[in-house]
């Protein structure tokens, strides 16, 4: 891959037995008052497919391996500051469930611990409630769909997201 390609991550859309969605509370290393909170995954590692990045970054930030992984949600491209750098970002949300209680492991690289500080459960009201900047900035009305009308016939592709 080269540098002008932009970096594969797989997202997970983790429900809990009653509907509520779990989401990773991170911030700007540099200015730890600019926070945001966001689904668990990251960047698919060299020789490693969607699903297996997804399995192994959903075990190394919230140490849950017990999950129904269901199918992708959405498809979405993404670029971003964050650490000094901007991000362009291939995205893949896959639908999950489980039962296992999260626990927050401190992430599985230096710069999650340096920039996220734990996880949360949301119910699909406090998403559409919260002030709090969320990512993706739609999630509140997705998960809203999900819940109503189930799992799309083929991954949607959502809007390009620039910050």
């Amino acid at each position: 891959m080269s540098d002008e390609s932009p970096r594969r991550a797989s997202r997970i859309i983790l429900l809990d037995e009653r509907d509520r969605i779990l989401l990773m509370n991170g911030f700007e290393p540099d200015d730890p008052a600019t926070t945001w909170w966001f689904t668990p995954g990251g960047g698919l590692e060299a020789g490693e497919t969607w699903e297996e990045a997804a399995r192994r970054e959903l075990a190394e930030e919230t140490g849950i391996t017990e999950v129904e992984l269901g199918p992708v949600l959405w498809r979405r491209t993404c670029s971003f500051p964050f650490d000094g750098r901007r991000w362009d970002q291939e995205e893949c949300y896959y639908l999950a469930r489980t039962g296992q209680r999260p626990v927050w492991t401190g992430g599985g690289t230096e710069l999650e611990r340096r920039s996220v500080t734990g996880l949360r459960w949301w119910t699909c009201e406090e998403l559409l409630a919260t002030h709090e900047t969320v990512y993706p900035t739609k999630l509140a009305g997705l998960l809203r769909t999900l819940l109503d009308e189930g799992p799309p016939r083929t991954p949607v592709l959502l809007e390009t997201e620039r910050a």
